[in-house]
């Protein structure tokens, strides 16, 4: 049985400040825990009885058997799942020297948690294994955005950090960025390597990282000319355009 304040430190972890304090986050649902329970120290494992008899070879972990009433309390799902897994948030070094040799992702200010969570998971499948974000974008470790990676925060290391320090380290001219004005990316030569910069969801990228940004890109909509959305969702954004970089380099 959960005690009053077990059941008060998890529902804590749903709020940011909880999370700082208690040096944990939370990660639900059987795919979701499978997928991360070997790369982030276990805190404490909740789980239904019939998911402890159907997992017998996780009697390694701390796992607490809870009712489904009392994960009710707990979980941050609409439908409680059937575990619930409370990890130590990792601390990762940013090392600029080895990030020089890949292709990174850098969010300035993307502030919706599916945003984010989507993202993540995009960058998983394209191999991108390397995020740094601006200290204003959202939390990794938000419920929602845990959730949204479907485990892909297992592979993806995230930063938070100054971009405008991060992207002079890196080199002007290894630094892309996707702009109204830019240059049609499919027409334009990319690199194996460097820094992508996708921009908040309403202002687009800060006028503070342009000068740091040596390569501007455009997503051009079809037909060329005819009315269409303002802009893309900056997830799909990023999706186009890790994809085309990607594709380069099979060609």
């Amino acid at each position: 049985m959960l005690s009053k304040n077990q059941i008060k430190r998890i529902q804590s972890l749903a709020r940011k400040k909880g999370r700082r304090d208690e040096g944990c986050f939370i990660a639900e649902g059987n795919k979701l825990v499978e997928d991360t329970r070997a790369v982030f120290e276990c805190d404490m494992l909740l789980a239904t009885r019939a998911w402890i008899a159907s997992h017998p070879h996780l009697t390694s972990l701390p796992v607490q058997e809870v009712t489904e009433a009392e994960m009710a309390k707990v979980s941050q799902l609409t439908t409680p799942a059937d575990v619930l897994a409370i990890y130590r948030i990792p601390q990762y070094r940013l090392d600029v020297e080895s990030l020089k040799r890949e292709l990174v992702l850098a969010l300035d200010t993307v502030q919706d948690p599916g945003n984010l969570g989507t993202i993540v998971r995009l960058a998983d499948w394209f191999g991108i294994r390397h995020i740094v974000c601006s200290p204003e974008t959202a939390d990794l470790y938000n419920p929602k955005v845990v959730q949204a990676t479907m485990g892909a925060l297992a592979r993806v290391k995230v930063y938070y950090t100054s971009l405008p320090q991060f992207l002079a380290a890196m080199g002007r001219s290894r630094v892309y960025g996707t702009f109204l004005d830019g240059s049609d990316i499919y027409r334009t030569p990319l690199s194996e390597t460097g820094v992508i910069v996708m921009g908040n969801e309403g202002n687009g990228i800060s006028a503070g990282l342009e000068p740091y940004i040596g390569n501007r890109l455009h997503i051009p909509s079809y037909p060329v000319g005819q009315p269409t959305s303002e802009s893309l969702n900056v997830a799909v954004a990023a999706a186009i355009t890790c994809a085309e970089f990607r594709r380069r380099q099979t060609e």
